[in-house]
């Protein structure tokens, strides 16, 4: 069973059918100016002859460096900006990323060097465990109006752009506008603030201490949310107007 599949960097012979190598765990992929065998060959000068290699570990992969002196980053395409960087010489370096792409810097350019992992595997939890339940880290209804101001406020990285300014407070008043017709300027403050409070980035007004002043307070809860997957893309459905056929 396959576990990796690596798309090179487009080329002008296959930009329309991207070449894709599929491997299995334990396998491995070496890349480079001068890769032999079955090795994949990435023809670009400023490209290292031995580059790097891939290996396949089930349910992730590895990342060996074998640069000199150019360190790579993996950027997460779906995430907020989470990436990581393998030095140079680093060998087996995880990367958790069911997308990733590797960062080749090459004289100026930044190759991308896609790879996908999308084998997953969970435990099974067949009936109820005994004892109390866990309480939930974050507790949140995707039916309120505060989380539609949070996946509005979430929306634009979500969509792929992970380093894209946040919306305003109006552009999120008119994001809503077709889901929420009464939304205002001051509502949307309102669930800024007390979002701010039930993800526990501000204390609560039952307390006497009110804390130091939230600075980057839409920056904060974007931020947490995007981490810990409060909010996914498929969220963005609250942000739709509602059907005809579902209105009273």
């Amino acid at each position: 069973m396959y576990s990796l599949i690596v798309v090179p960097p487009p080329t002008t012979q296959d930009a329309e059918h991207r070449t894709r190598i599929h491997l299995a765990p334990g396998e491995r992929l070496a890349f480079g100016r001068s890769a032999h065998g079955n090795g994949l060959r990435i023809a670009h000068d400023g490209v290292s002859r031995r580059a790097g290699e891939i290996t396949a570990q089930g349910a992730f992969w590895l990342l060996s460096n074998l640069s000199r002196e150019q360190t790579y980053v993996v950027e997460n395409p779906e995430g907020a900006g989470e990436h990581i960087k393998v030095g140079p010489g680093r060998l087996d370096a995880p990367v958790p990323f069911e997308f990733s792409r590797i960062v080749l810097p090459a004289s100026g350019e930044l190759l991308p060097l896609e790879v996908w992992a999308p084998r997953h595997d969970h435990v099974r939890f067949d009936g109820d465990p005994d004892g109390t339940a866990t309480v939930p880290a974050f507790s949140l209804d995707r039916t309120k109006r505060y989380f539609a101001v949070l996946a509005a406020l979430c929306e634009p990285r979500l969509r792929g752009a992970p380093h894209a300014p946040l919306p305003t407070v109006e552009q999120v008043v008119e994001r809503l506008r077709p889901a929420w017709p009464a939304a205002s300027r001051a509502s949307v403050q309102w669930n800024i603030d007390y979002l701010a409070v039930k993800l526990r980035l501000k204390p609560g007004p039952e307390t006497a201490d009110p804390g130091p002043r939230l600075n980057g307070k839409k920056e904060s809860l974007v931020s947490l949310a995007l981490r810990f997957d409060l909010v996914r893309e498929d969220d963005l459905v609250v942000l739709a107007a509602p059907s005809r056929q579902g209105a009273r």
